[in-house]
């Protein structure tokens, strides 16, 4: 009996120094959320859907609870599509299940227009308000590929987002390649031809002449 007692504090004790520990993790995580990114992020996300997304209340709480069904987050990514959109059915649900899917969903059309994985939330931190600072992450890559892709669908100030810089690719072909070899093959036997006559080899000291000994002789 007195075992079980010991063994149920000390389970206590941990389960309570666990908690802790997340706590100061998330607090830091919850530092991470930029209050005047959120203002910025709910203007374009208005100004791009519509008046049928609404307005969330101002603050992180507002913020999540707005886009936590994912129908927001569905709206956008198809405001920035002509013709056929990626996401068919929007549903305005409260079930849980419907919409974490709906954010998933979201998720692989942000990746299919070209956020990156290192720039992607996760279903939980939006849901289940882990990260929110990641999900501002997530829509302002979103809005710096729209500001950048200049296609006409993106709404808005273009100064709200930066643009992202472009690949400058260049594309040679064979016969350009096969000089460009010939002409670091030149170079390499221009060097061979070099000459070290008269150089002081590493290590020697130099001779110095005395002009005043040579004057005496």
């Amino acid at each position: 009996m007195l075992n079980k007692r010991a063994n149920t504090k000390i389970n206590m004790a941990n389960r309570g120094q666990a908690y802790g520990l997340s706590r100061e993790v998330q607090n830091k995580i919850d530092k991470k959320y930029d209050p005047e990114l959120e203002e910025t992020l709910v203007e374009w996300i208005i100004a791009q859907c519509g008046p049928k997304v609404g307005k969330p209340e101002s603050g992180r709480s507002g913020f999540q609870e707005w886009l936590k069904n994912g129908s927001v987050l569905c709206e956008l990514i198809n405001s920035l599509h002509s013709g056929t959109k990626p996401i068919k059915n929007i549903k305005n649900s409260g079930m849980a299940f419907t919409q974490m899917e709906q954010i998933s969903i979201f998720l692989k059309a942000a990746e299919s227009y070209g956020v990156t994985k290192t720039d992607t939330f996760q279903t939980v931190d939006l849901f289940e308000n882990k990260d929110l600072a990641a999900v501002q992450r997530t829509l302002a890559a979103l809005g710096s590929l729209a500001v950048t892709k200049n296609d006409g669908n993106y709404k808005g100030d273009p100064s709200w987002f930066h643009k992202k810089s472009q690949e400058n690719r260049r594309d040679f072909s064979e016969e350009q390649l096969s000089e460009g070899k010939n002409v670091i093959g030149l170079q390499m036997g221009t060097n061979k031809l070099a000459s070290q006559a008269g150089m002081t080899g590493y290590g020697r000291p130099r001779q110095i002449i005395n002009n005043n000994n040579n004057n005496n002789n």
